[in-house]
């Protein structure tokens, strides 16, 4: 899957180098006004007007590429298993649930407004070996 990423990731960067070079060279739509009256751009390697048409044409192909590898990103990117990708979620998973303590009316809510409260538990040890790895 890795690689599938991979080449896709680098596909859509050629893509979009090659769009930017394209459209660099290609001339604006007064260029042509000039080799209509005898410039001397008329004769160029695609032709009067065939280097607009190739470099056009290119450019779309080039956007559809792009595009087309942006929406398999997209769509990839939704495709991985949702648990445990971030390290909030895994910092949650591992750290220890806090006691609960019974409540009684009003005052139970209010820290510090009801009845004294048991001391506080020592931290339990740290797990070590294949005990620190999540379960699923």
């Amino acid at each position: 899957m890795n690689v599938v990423l991979n080449l896709l990731v680098g596909v859509q960067m050629l893509a979009a180098l090659a769009m930017i070079g394209l459209i660099l060279i290609q001339h604006g739509k007064g260029a042509d006004m000039g080799a209509a009256f005898g410039s001397g751009s008329a004769g160029s390697l695609f032709g009067a007007s065939g280097s607009a048409n190739f470099l056009s044409r290119t450019t779309a192909v080039l956007a559809a590429v792009f595009f087309a590898c942006t929406l398999l990103l997209a769509y990839f990117s939704h495709a991985r298993p949702a648990g445990g990708g971030s390290l909030l979620e895994r910092a949650a998973v591992g750290a220890p649930a806090a006691p609960a303590t019974p409540a009684s009316g009003a005052a139970g809510e209010i820290p510090g407004a009801g009845a004294p409260s048991a001391p506080a538990s020592a931290p339990a040890a740290p797990v070590s070996g294949a005990g620190q790895i999540p379960n699923k």
